[in-house]
């Protein structure tokens, strides 16, 4: 793991790097396609690392508006570390967002959302779609009934974490953007539409 991208920053923001494992094989992902590489950073891993590999590397708090995990995995699966860090993070008064598919709870079998609430300001949850035959056929989940658990998330966020924002990609053939941002809202969370093939 020598040469793998543990954080990297985009704007003032430091985004976290956690595990390479997901819990979907999105069609319009760039790993999908064999790529790794956000900007200039290669985020290829090859194993998760512990909260020790990533305490060193948070810098100073105050240089930086957030710490977002996000990297070409499902910060979620890592769960350990992420909270770790976080807590860490949260100790020195840094603001700490999770960019989340929203399959944390149905992967580990419980709702991890009061774990999230005790060291997350902020979820950016990714919908897709908007109803479960389209999101099979752009996401590929590996787990059964992982649309009902991503809306199940999304209903259940906002009772846990202040600032939930939840995103479609316009562009994705067959995703009804007005559509998503119904479920969205009805849930009292706040729709980001995004577009397809920009990332970061």
């Amino acid at each position: 793991m020598s040469n793998a991208t543990l954080v990297y920053d985009i704007r003032n923001s430091r985004y976290l790097n956690i595990t390479g494992r997901c819990t979907l094989r999105c069609r319009f992902c760039p790993k999908q396609n064999g790529s790794t590489q956000v900007h200039q950073y290669q985020l290829g891993l090859d194993s998760q690392p512990s909260a020790e590999a990533l305490l060193p590397l948070l810098g100073e708090v105050s240089q930086f508006d957030e710490y977002v995990f996000c990297g070409y995995g499902e910060p979620t699966l890592n769960l350990e570390t992420l909270l770790s860090v976080a807590k860490a993070i949260k100790a020195r008064g840094g603001r700490v967002r999770v960019n989340t598919d929203g399959l944390g709870s149905l992967f580990h079998r419980r709702n991890i959302l009061p774990q999230l609430a005790s060291c997350v300001d902020a979820l950016s949850i990714s919908l897709n779609t908007q109803d479960e035959v389209t999101y099979q056929r752009h996401c590929a989940p590996k787990l059964k009934g992982s649309y009902d658990a991503v809306r199940e998330f999304i209903r259940q966020a906002p009772n846990y974490i202040d600032s939930v924002e939840v995103s479609a990609i316009d562009g994705l053939e067959g995703v009804d953007m007005a559509a998503c941002q119904a479920i969205v809202e009805a849930a009292g969370a706040r729709f980001k539409p995004r577009q397809l093939d920009i990332v970061g």
